[in-house]
């Protein structure tokens, strides 16, 4: 069955078809759930609290542009709204560079660790950085979504990028001890 027959199936409220949706984007999004979220459990439920969105929007997709997109915004609003909602996203007031140069040696540093430091920065930090950083979003797009100031948001990634660095040079610090 072709994916157009299964949203049209989804729109008439057919729970195979939004079965096979599910389980058709379930990983790629799961995956950018954990970039919004802290930890996996809190994953799981902005995953599932996404699709419950998404199955109940369903009848105003109009088949422009890709369906993955939208079900994707759906589930980067629906993590967003979730640390709205926690009130973590208010400005703090700290006198850093516009941008902090962030040198990763991609031979020292692995995926993994990466992405565990990105999962380890304070909420604000983290919906900023990935939604500028990963996922592509202008200032001003972010300020809209998150509901603060660009230059808060100018600030949330000065300052993640900083706490990035920091521990990126502590840990090649740290490989570097051990090599000696």
């Amino acid at each position: 069955m072709s994916l157009k027959q299964l949203i049209l199936k989804c729109k008439r409220r057919d729970i195979r078809a939004q079965s096979e949706i599910y389980h058709l984007f379930a990983g790629k999004m799961f995956a950018l759930c954990l970039k919004y979220s802290k930890n996996k459990q809190e994953a799981e439920d902005n995953l599932q609290d996404a699709f419950i969105v998404v199955f109940d929007k369903i009848s105003q997709y109009k088949f422009r542009g890709s369906f993955e997109g939208w079900v994707k915004r759906i589930v980067i609003n629906t993590a967003l709204q979730t640390y709205r909602q926690k009130n973590v996203l208010s400005l703090i007031e700290d006198n850093l560079p516009d941008e902090v140069d962030l040198e990763v040696n991609e031979e020292d540093i692995s995926l993994d660790f990466l992405l565990k430091i990105i999962q380890e920065l304070p909420e604000r930090y983290r919906m900023v950085f990935n939604l500028y950083v990963l996922d592509g979003y202008s200032h001003k797009e972010i300020s809209h979504l998150l509901g603060i100031a660009e230059g808060t948001s100018k600030s949330n990634l000065s300052r993640a990028r900083l706490i990035l660095k920091e521990k990126v040079e502590l840990n090649q610090q740290q490989l570097n001890v051990g090599l000696f």
